[in-house]
């Protein structure tokens, strides 16, 4: 949709010297939608299709665990980054920049400068799911999002009813960054090893970090502590 509308504008701009010749962009912008919104049917069914033919597997009622020393705090880390979505995150906020400097430079008129908001906008959610940091302490488990580690979610020890891991990829849940579906929620950045939560209402979520084992077995163990 992004790229459609920018031909859109481009095409209308074409051998014209000022904007307000440009001609109408109506029928490329209602054909871009209408792509656009195809594809992410054809996507979604695909997901669905996908999900439909996996073998159901329930998830282990006990997950790993440790033998945590009595009186210890303890605290487990993890950041995991991909570097595709931060490139991406960087050509389109550039291009955001090129469209505002060429306005102000004078070498564009000043209502194309709106054509940055689009890249702007793709530039700020890519990089928001590029990376994530996840914690685990005997508050719960945390995890935090991009560079500045905002927007975050957290989930208590009482509000997770066990911790395990799994082996992922990106066509199993939907595709890369921040993915919902009917079983839950999967922060995608990596392939592999994933940990997965159980919450008490009965959603999975699975964040990509590595080491996810000690994780899970913390979190089941402090749990377990919780509990007592």
């Amino acid at each position: 949709m992004l790229l459609g509308g920018q031909t859109s504008i481009v095409r209308a701009n074409l051998d014209h010297a000022d904007w307000h010749d440009a001609g109408p962009v109506t029928s490329w912008v209602v054909g871009t939608l209408v792509v656009a919104a195809t594809v992410g049917a054809l996507g979604f069914l695909a997901a669905q299709r996908a999900l439909a033919q996996a073998p159901a597997q329930a998830p282990p009622q006990d997950g790993p665990a440790l033998d945590l020393p009595a009186g210890q705090r303890v605290v487990w880390l993890a950041h995991t980054s991909n570097p595709w979505l931060q490139a991406i995150s960087a050509v389109t906020g550039l291009l955001a920049i090129a469209v505002v400097v060429g306005a102000l430079a004078g070498l564009t008129d000043p209502p194309v400068a709106l054509a940055a908001t689009p890249f702007a906008l793709a530039c700020v959610l890519v990089l928001g799911c590029s990376s994530v940091q996840a914690r685990v302490t005997e508050r719960g488990l945390d995890v935090t999002f991009g560079p500045l580690r905002w927007p975050g979610r957290h989930w208590a020890l009482e509000d997770i009813e066990s911790a395990r891991t799994e082996n992922l990829t990106a066509a199993q849940v939907g595709g890369w960054g921040y993915r919902l579906s009917g079983l839950g929620t999967t922060v995608m950045l990596r392939g592999g090893e994933c940990l997965v939560i159980r919450t008490a209402k009965g959603k999975d979520f699975a964040v990509s970090v590595d080491d996810a084992e000690h994780a899970a077995a913390l979190l089941n163990s402090l749990s377990a502590q919780h509990t007592r």
